[in-house]
């Protein structure tokens, strides 16, 4: 069997294309499931934040009733609450952050208050208040981590050669990373 220089090219070329293309879509596939993991990801701080928002109206009207006078803070937190929960509506991961920042600010000013009225220390629903609001900025450090991390690992992919072609070419970019605002890298300081 005598095969022409022709037919040997024609074969190269039809094995080199089936091989791109079997790369370019499970290089596609690995940028999709990624992507995903990212919005998987970000939903999971969303539950966490909404969780957040929902615990708030509580601490306040438990605040309300041994430090009513404190006013400003109360309404503080109220309006950080309020801003929050519109930025929820905002795809931008900065202006969420930032609003998120904000509420964190607000809540350790809240906290602060406490140490004006021992009787609200002692104060069973503000504890549990207060304790229920730690755990779930627990699960939203962890959900910011992971979702972090998820966004690193899409970005990687994204950017590294020859990757890079393929993430071009479908319009796939990482989101911006969730990063503390200024008012967030801080420790709030609360003392019982």
């Amino acid at each position: 069997m005598n095969l022409s220089p022709l037919l040997i090219a024609t074969i190269v070329v039809a094995v080199l294309v089936v091989l791109v293309a079997f790369w370019a879509i499970r290089t596609f596939n690995v940028l999709i499931r990624q992507r995903n993991q990212v919005r998987a990801s970000w939903a999971q701080i969303d539950v966490q934040l909404k969780r957040r928002h929902d615990l708030v109206p509580n601490l306040v009207e438990t605040v309300k009733g041994y430090a009513g006078h404190e006013r400003a803070t109360l309404d503080a937190v109220v309006a950080a609450r309020a801003g929050a929960m519109a930025a929820g509506a905002d795809p931008s991961v900065e202006h969420r952050a930032a609003a998120e920042g904000v509420l964190t600010q607000t809540l350790g000013r809240l906290f602060a208050l406490a140490e004006a009225y021992p009787d609200l220390k002692a104060n069973q629903n503000f504890l549990a208040l207060q304790n229920e609001l730690a755990n779930t900025e627990d699960k939203i450090a962890y959900a910011r981590q992971f979702y972090n991390t998820a966004v690193q690992s899409l970005d990687n992919t994204a950017h590294s050669f020859p990757s890079l072609v393929v993430a071009g070419v479908t319009g796939i970019r990482p989101p911006a990373y969730f990063q503390a605002s200024g008012a967030e890298q801080a420790p709030v300081q609360v003392r019982f």
